[in-house]
């Protein structure tokens, strides 16, 4: 994914249709001066819908769409006719898309598989024509009702990576490493924090043919969830993995403080991260030492630890069947 094209977060003012008017059209005819009434009703204003499109990997394509606007219903004919439907406002967006109400934070839906739609603003209702209230005592009413009006609001898009394993780290813990080493996937890789400024996605092949999608999202630092760093926008990304993968290197000054410095953040985040299966896997131990090998093995952890080395490929294989074991 090119930095400049993965974008997550986009804000959009939408407004739907408005109904069309009922009609108050009278019957003529040669020999039918004063027919009664024959308005057909308004059509139906278009909604503002929101589908999800499995071609779609980012929200670039409504970066600089700040207005949508669905279309307004057809006004009521004679001959008791009805007026055409608006036309609906379609806003594809890639699976895993949440859309909230811009001024209260509210989730208003979310998009998950293939084709899944959802209206986000109705279109106004069409107005009834005038043949609707005639009646023994009214036998011409001059009378029709106007469309409903349209419905408008700011609405927030925001992208969270669909993946089977997030990886959660400090910056430079090697997730782009080995995300790099167990799948096709390409990612930056540099000795520096922040290489990664967008989530990457790889998908690792496993025994019998099967696989699984691993997301290496931006390092996490202390504040995260205060927004420090790249703050919200890394931790937005985990909430959709069922398992994740915690990486603290071997040449961690303390490898459980730093640990427990991680999912203090997704905690204070969002406390229900803490709900997801855990995995604890120790990376670059091809720099390990004496002494980090014996502090290692003194380590006690209630989940399960798995000392790997992307470089040389020592643990891999144990760390993918633990990752299996618990998707």
């Amino acid at each position: 994914m090119a930095d400049s094209n993965f974008i997550d977060y986009v804000k959009i003012h939408c407004k739907s249709g408005a109904g069309g008017p009922g009609s108050a059209h009278f019957y003529r005819a040669k020999g039918m001066p004063n027919g009664g009434p024959d308005g057909g009703d308004g059509g139906n204003g278009g909604d503002v819908v929101l589908v999800a499109n499995p071609q779609l990997w980012t929200l670039l394509h409504l970066k600089y769409t700040k207005h949508v606007k669905a279309g307004p219903g057809k006004p009521g004919g004679i001959n008791r006719m009805h007026g055409a439907r608006g036309e609906d406002l379609i806003l594809e967006v890639p699976a895993g898309t949440v859309a909230k109400d811009a001024e209260t934070g509210e989730v208003i839906t979310e998009v998950l598989r293939e084709g899944e739609k959802y209206i986000l603003i109705p279109g106004g209702k069409g107005g009834l024509g005038n043949d609707h209230f005639k009646s023994p005592t009214n036998q011409a009413p001059e009378y029709a009702q106007p469309g409903l009006p349209l419905a408008e609001k700011w609405i927030v898009l925001e992208l969270k990576v669909l993946a089977d394993v997030g990886l959660v780290g400090l910056p430079n813990a090697g997730k782009s490493t080995l995300l790099s080493s167990i799948s096709a996937a390409k990612p930056a890789i540099a000795d520096y924090p922040f290489t990664t400024l967008t989530p990457n996605l790889g998908v690792v092949s496993y025994r019998d043919f099967q696989s699984f999608v691993m997301a290496d999202i931006p390092g996490i630092i202390e504040g995260a969830h205060q927004g420090r760093g790249l703050g919200l926008r890394f931790l937005r990304h985990i909430e959709r993995n069922p398992v994740l993968l915690f990486l603290v290197p071997i040449n961690a000054d303390n490898i459980k403080a730093e640990y427990k410095l991680l999912l203090s953040e997704l905690k204070n985040h969002n406390p229900e991260l803490l709900d997801k299966r855990r995995i604890l896997g120790i990376s670059k131990m091809d720099l390990a030492d004496d002494e980090s090998k014996a502090k290692l093995k003194k380590l006690k952890m209630d989940i399960p630890v798995i000392p790997f080395s992307s470089a040389t490929g020592q643990g891999l294989t144990e760390l993918k069947d633990e990752i299996w074991k618990n998707l």
